[in-house]
């Protein structure tokens, strides 16, 4: 669907459809809710609702983890709007009172107890709606839930297992699968998915419709990434690299970077396909937003690929890059045993002796079993069926030891990404490759010769990354009517916001980390100049929210000290007060400084609405988040919003304070 036509800046609040909550809900947000919910935010002057992911994710309840890139997640379907539920009113009673009323919803609960009786539905009705034209004619629309039918059903068989873990159909061909589904055997079962979808499209539909005639406009969000236990990589192998995981390089805050652990993509066979499977993607995506949030875009133009096997991203690499040749190599003098001294690990006797209880014979025993001693020196080269971290964490030896051996594993200058056309290996400095002790023992000479080849193929890779993101980007964002928006935040490279303007594509300012960081003091930017192709928020769902940012990370502090651009009139003879608690009269002055922003679109969670009216005040700012990062809890993605949304659409007070913080984006005054 095409952006609308606003004729001022838009302003607009982000929720998950999970956290919503309504006096028909069943113990999580639904599609539906979002009707309810659009026209509180139309009373409140409000146009826009970003959402998260809302794909099917199965049994893990990150929306950024998903098993199709089509099928939307049955935790999001109202029971009791299904045509075939009459009759079920009874156990959709008791599914609500037993979910309902948690603070937080239960993910892993919900989804069990919801699909249980989606599949009791389906059994008593299927016997007619298996034969009904209308999903007949919807599969015929949709032919993407061939492939989710046949995967979802083949992974209820196996316990929810991942599909490389079963013992059958593991790596079938886009005939065997079609085979499957047209078996006699398991239509039935293939066609409750192709039922369920049908519905979840319905509802999402007409939910998405109802937004746009109350003039509320969607934004979704589109993970880059694919789950390696999703039907997309099990069903089309051919458009996904295997062999390497997508993460992020070591940096202040993640020392040993971040693996993800999805598959990065073969763009070249996609690009073979004309982006055929990316088209379909974003089309299917297009039937419900306006707009849409392109999650990690930098992974456009390059992403962190790291061999599978490797626990973290340590030893990962940018893709695409430009490689440094053995040949290079060779003629700054590293060949033989020169060569092998900056990519491969030589681990001392004494760091395995020290972990091992300073036992020199035991260490020796231990080493051989995995290890090559270099002549009589007390130092190891690893064997060859020591392939990645994996592999030392699979051994037998004493957790210290392979401790000891894991961190060994990542100490070197150089490693190996692949080979020529002649076979012979290319290599690329490893990501902290000044930190390696084979950087350390180098001659100033040496040191210079081999930074300065570096520093040439670092040049390199700006033209490789800006290229490849202009053709991927344009071809895909070209595809839809949908409004474009970058999630490109961190440590971008220049090409990036050149690539996005020329593009057309948004931009993301978080406020609180728009600051001029090699400045002296670290100042704001001012908020007039932010690009008016950008959207901008006050948080993130991987950040506190404002409050927590102001009253547990120093905010407070910084907004009174850098004398936030824009932010004129700050009371001083309450500042004292207002930094020790965030009070809605804080949030109030905070909001209508913030929306003197120039970017077109600013966003703001509802947590940071919700902090205009004190009824809502959570006794601990953290419970108010999404997701905290580096953490696998039952706490993260389950926030759900205090009462309900008829709750506070009654609620004049926090109505009225939400459209007088955003009265100058629609030209009005505030009053």
């Amino acid at each position: 669907m095409r952006f609308p036509d606003f004729p001022r800046p838009v302003t607009g609040t982000a929720i998950p459809v999970g956290a919503l909550k309504t006096a028909e809900s069943c113990g999580i947000g639904e599609f539906a809710d979002l009707v309810p919910f659009a026209k509180l935010c139309h009373d409140a002057g409000l146009d826009l609702i970003q959402l998260l992911p809302v794909n099917d994710t199965g049994t893990e309840s990150s929306p950024y983890s998903a098993l199709s890139a089509f099928a939307l997640h049955p935790v999001y379907i109202r029971l009791s709007d299904l045509p075939e539920a009459s009759g079920f009113e009874a156990d959709i009673r008791g599914l609500k009172s037993r979910f309902e009323n948690l603070p937080r919803f239960d993910y892993g609960g919900i989804r069990e107890a919801k699909l249980a009786l989606l599949w009791k539905i389906w059994d008593r009705a299927k016997g007619e709606t298996a034969k009904s034209a209308e999903l007949e004619a919807w599969i015929a629309e949709n032919p993407w839930i061939v492939e989710y039918a046949v995967f979802m059903n083949a992974k209820k068989k196996n316990f929810d297992a991942s599909w490389k873990e079963w013992v059958k159909f593991r790596t079938p061909s886009h005939g065997d699968i079609r085979k499957k589904w047209d078996a006699a055997a398991t239509r039935e079962d293939h066609l409750f998915f192709a039922w369920l979808q049908m519905r979840l499209d319905a509802q999402f539909k007409s939910a998405s419709d109802s937004c746009a005639e109350l003039g509320i406009a969607l934004k979704g969000d589109i993970p880059i990434m694919m789950n390696e236990d999703s039907c997309d990589a099990w069903a089309n192998p051919e458009f996904f690299r295997d062999d390497l995981r997508a993460g992020s390089p070591p940096d202040d805050s993640n020392p040993e970077g971040q693996n993800w652990g999805f598959p990065i993509y073969n763009w070249e066979n996609l690009e073979d396909d004309d982006f055929g499977w990316w088209r379909r993607r974003l089309a299917h995506s297009a039937r419900y937003y306006h707009a849409y949030r392109i999650d990690h875009i930098l992974g456009f133009f390059r992403i962190w690929s790291i061999p599978a096997g490797e626990r973290s991203g340590y030893l990962g690499w940018t893709t695409p890059h430009e490689p440094v040749s053995a040949r290079e190599l060779a003629a700054l003098g590293f060949s033989g045993d020169r060569l092998r001294w900056i990519c491969e690990p030589h681990v001392p006797t004494r760091i395995v002796e020290a972990a091992n209880d300073n036992d020199y014979l035991g260490t020796h025993g231990i080493l051989r079993q995995y290890m090559n001693r270099i002549g009589d020196e007390e130092l190891w080269l690893f064997k060859p069926e020591i392939t990645c971290e994996g592999d030392i964490w699979a051994t037998d030896l004493p957790e210290p030891v392979k401790r000891a051996l894991a961190e060994a594993w990542k100490d070197r200058l150089v490693q190996v990404t692949g080979r020529d056309d002649k076979g012979k290996e290319l290599y690329v400095p490893v990501w902290t490759w000044y930190r390696s002790t084979a950087w350390k023992s180098l001659s100033d000479a040496e040191r210079e010769s081999l930074g300065a080849l570096f520093a040439e193929k670092s040049a390199g890779n700006e033209a490789l990354w800006k290229s490849q993101a202009e053709r991927l980007l344009g071809a895909l964002t070209g595809s839809v009517d949908m409004l474009p928006c970058a999630e490109d935040l961190g440590s971008i490279p220049k090409s990036v916001p050149e690539t996005l303007a020329k593009l057309g594509i948004y931009s993301l300012k978080v406020i609180r980390w728009e600051r001029i960081w090699d400045w002296d003091g670290q100042p704001f930017r001012a908020l007039d100049s932010y690009p008016e192709t950008s959207v901008a928020t006050t948080s993130v769902h991987d950040s506190s929210t404002l409050r927590g940012w102001w009253e547990r990370e120093n905010g407070a502090e910084a907004f009174y000290s850098l004398r936030y651009p824009g932010a004129e009139g700050i009371p001083d003879e309450r500042a004292e007060a207002w930094k020790s608690a965030y009070t809605e009269e804080t949030a109030a002055w905070l909001l209508r400084a913030l929306a003197g922003t120039s970017s077109r679109l600013l966003v703001v969670p509802l947590q940071d609405l919700l902090a205009l009216n004190d009824d809502y005040r959570s006794p601990d700012p953290e419970s108010d988040r999404v997701n905290v990062p580096g953490s696998v809890t039952a706490f993260n993605w389950t926030w759900r919003i205090p009462g309900t949304v008829e709750t506070l659409a009654k609620d004049e007070k926090l109505v009225s304070a939400i459209k007088q913080a955003f009265a100058s984006r629609r030209g009005e005054a505030n009053r």
